[in-house]
């Protein structure tokens, strides 16, 4: 699943190329990529004729504002990838891919297509008079913003105090700290020298202030390699992320460790796979 550096790098390419860009029209392909509303005519109708004013991004949502012709707020349209979605900026006589679900028609003869091949991305036209929280309720329980002034050491100390979890577990928490994923809490794991399996509240003092600088440092060089492609991910124009030919150690089970070379371990834990040096991750 693309998780934050991904979100931000598709954030800030799509702000590049569709900034102050008018929705010419659209077409739903697939109805259920619909959240709201459920009605492909009824979406379509409220979107076309807007302008995208900028994008934002929250946790691993993706927000456009949108305003009408004098410059209104037209309301907002809302994209979360999931596990498979891609938002490419093509040509519009580019052949369709496969597994297109969206399309929005924008000024010379470009489009924003919506790909997802297994189907679990969502997209939302929130209207003017509602807060995007109130339509995308995903929204509403996003913990803090690691890259904020706000994920301070001291945040984190009283999320941890009490929780009996695993920190490989409490980290993929999105209502405690929103946009980290499967792959950049392991290597922010690493990074810190915490073994996934230690239990949340246990963390030294010492312990949680190295694993916040871990988590900014770990997510700002992914956004600077524009994010990880293990599988789907791609940016706005098709390109791979590059993330994953420096990653400390997910993806890297039974390879050497980049420091010790002893024999990155890959386990199972809440279901997911997590992957750490033995040596180094204490």
């Amino acid at each position: 699943m693309p998780e934050l550096p991904e979100v931000e790098t598709v954030c800030r390419g799509l702000n590049q190329l569709t900034q102050k860009q008018v929705i010419r029209g659209g077409e739903v392909l697939l109805k259920r990529t619909l959240a709201y509303p459920l009605c492909a005519s009824e979406f379509c109708q409220n979107i076309v004729g807007t302008k995208i004013a900028c994008w934002q991004r929250r946790g691993k949502y993706l927000l456009a504002q949108l305003t009408n012709a004098s410059s209104e707020n037209a309301g907002w349209l809302g994209i979360h990838l999931r596990m498979t979605g891609q938002i490419l900026w093509l040509e519009r006589d580019r052949p369709l891919q496969k597994h297109v679900r969206i399309r929005l028609f924008m000024e010379g003869d470009r489009e924003l297509r919506f790909v997802d091949t297994r189907t679990f991305g969502k997209v939302w036209w929130v209207p003017p008079k509602e807060s995007p929280e109130r339509i995308i309720t995903g929204l509403k329980k996003l913990g803090i913003e690691p890259l904020s002034p706000d994920f301070s050491w001291q945040y984190l100390q009283h999320k941890l105090q009490n929780s009996r979890r695993p920190i490989k577990t409490f980290l993929l928490d999105q209502e405690i700290v929103a946009g980290i994923g499967n792959i950049y809490a392991d290597e922010a794991l690493f990074k810190s020298q915490i073994r996934p399996t230690a239990i949340a509240r246990d963390l030294t003092p010492e312990q949680i202030e190295r694993l916040r600088l871990a988590i900014i440092e770990v997510l700002q060089t992914a956004i600077d390699k524009g994010g990880t492609t293990f599988s789907d991910f791609r940016d706005v124009k098709g390109i791979n992320g590059n993330y994953g030919g420096v990653a400390w150690v997910y993806g890297r089970g039974n390879q050497p460790c980049r420091l010790c070379a002893t024999a990155i371990a890959r386990v199972k834990l809440g279901g997911r796979s997590t992957h750490f040096c033995p040596q180094c991750q204490r």
